[in-house]
């Protein structure tokens, strides 16, 4: 096979690395492309893209290839690897950096923080900045400097034609607010700019413990703290078992347990203060709360959640944390059987809820927390264990219906149909989104995704 313009590398069914190529973070999802072109960059990308038209494939696009539902892989198509596509540039006099379309976070946070410099990434380092980024981006930071997307300043984009496009507040400002919340219905991002703003690279951070019979006792509490906290406190609560990481007592390992984990993105002295109160509540099994390198703190629960293992996720946004879904929380959450399972809720709000709505494509800046409810397990367990993880979850979710309030798209799986996509958006910017959609991909070539079709 080949590819006219492409200078990257090809991979079919029999090359040596096939198999290792076509594999996604999510262990369960198993696809067969018929080819995966790995990029080299932004020609090589529009290169792929001109043949996948020309020859009428199914079109996939791998950055960081971590989204739950497998998207960044399909069958019998084409993959437009980006995994190859990793540099960061930072700009320290002017706070910002241009990021490849398949760096990771990780990447992200290794280069900006040698300056002490971050901008809002997930909560987990080998995430992919542009599935995180695209869907709007949420993590410890957001509440100082808002979510990926607000902190996005331009993004080089390769078109359904395979042309090649900027896109900022200037230049195609409509696909500029599309891509802020969209997803990848739009075009394949092959490089972002991004704000930065200072941070550590010493922050207060880590989790605290508590024992899950306290989990309702905690949860009350802490819908307290969180309402009085400063912006700078980011937090992501943490319910199912203690992880078994090397920073954690061997005794307390899969101990059912709930954690409250902080990320403090001001001094050191301000955020000790900040989580006093959190830090006494109760009687935590554990508290890990201490200065810590902001990039060790990123790459924490890297372990907690790595590649191959299978996943599957539902999700809601909570209006609030009532007593009645703090209740329902705490009934659920540790009722899974695989002790890897778990569910995280975050906290939103701050610098998040201050951006007008319609600013960009991403909605929900009005809600208060977010919670995904992740079943776990490993490859060897599938069968009745993938049946219980996955019934649990679906039963969680359902029990949480008196308390939801829209969804997160990047917190969708593979059998959230349509109807979550709209309730991700709502009917306004679905709209707007469908509109933008028939201006750039009228054919719907990028349809591998959480799919907006052309209005």
């Amino acid at each position: 096979m080949k590819i006219d313009g492409f200078r990257g590398r090809l991979i079919t069914a029999d090359h040596t690395d096939y198999d290792t190529a076509r594999a996604v973070w999510n262990g369960a999802v198993d696809r067969r492309p018929r080819v995966i072109a790995r990029c080299g960059g932004t020609a090589d990308v529009a290169a792929a893209m001109r043949f996948a038209r020309d020859h009428d494939l199914e079109i996939a696009v791998r950055g960081g290839g971590h989204n739950v539902a497998g998207t960044a892989a399909c069958d019998d198509g084409i993959v437009i690897d980006l995994s190859a596509m990793r540099a960061v540039w930072v700009d320290p006099a002017g706070r910002t950096a241009r990021v490849q379309g398949g760096a990771l976070w990780g990447d992200v946070d290794h280069e900006t923080q040698t300056h002490g410099l971050a901008t809002t990434g997930g909560i987990v380092s080998h995430t992919g900045v542009a599935g995180l980024t695209l869907g709007g981006g949420i993590g410890f930071l957001m509440r100082k400097h808002g979510l990926a997307v607000d902190n996005l300043l331009a993004a080089e984009v390769v078109t359904a034609e395979g042309g090649i496009v900027r896109a900022s507040a200037d230049e195609h400002p409509d696909l500029f607010w599309a891509l802020r919340g969209g997803g990848g219905n739009f075009g394949v991002v092959t490089s972002f700019r991004f704000a930065l703003h200072p941070v550590g690279p010493t922050v207060m951070a880590g989790p605290v413990f508590w024992a899950a019979d306290d989990t309702a006792d905690v949860l009350r509490f802490y819908r307290d703290f969180t309402a009085a906290a400063p912006d700078e406190l980011g937090t992501v609560v943490r319910l199912g078992t203690v992880p078994p990481l090397p920073v954690i007592p061997e005794g307390l390992h899969y101990r059912p347990a709930l954690a409250v984990a902080c990320c403090y993105a001001g001094a050191v002295e301000d955020g000790e203060r900040a989580v006093r109160a959190l830090r006494r509540f109760g009687t935590p099994l554990v508290d890990l709360l201490a200065p810590t390198p902001y990039v060790a703190h990123q790459s924490g629960l890297d372990d907690s959640v790595p590649h191959g293992w299978h996943y599957y996720w539902k999700a809601t946004n909570l209006a609030g944390l009532s007593d009645g879904a703090i209740d329902t929380i705490a009934d659920h959450a540790y009722t899974a059987g695989s002790p890897r399972t778990y569910a995280a809720m975050f906290h939103m709000g701050g610098a998040v809820a201050r951006v007008p709505d319609d600013a960009t494509a991403y909605t929900g800046r009005d809600v208060e927390r977010n919670i995904v409810i992740d079943a776990v397990w490993l490859p060897d367990e599938s069968g009745e264990r993938a049946a219980a993880e996955t019934a649990w979850a679906r039963g969680f979710l359902e029990a949480l219906q008196p308390h939801r309030a829209g969804v997160y798209v990047n917190f969708l799986d593979s059998d959230d149909d349509s109807s979550r996509v709209r309730e991700a958006y709502g009917d306004h910017t679905y709209r707007r989104l469908a509109e933008v959609k028939a201006k750039y991909d009228p054919d719907n070539a990028f349809h591998h995704n959480k799919n907006i079709h052309p209005g």
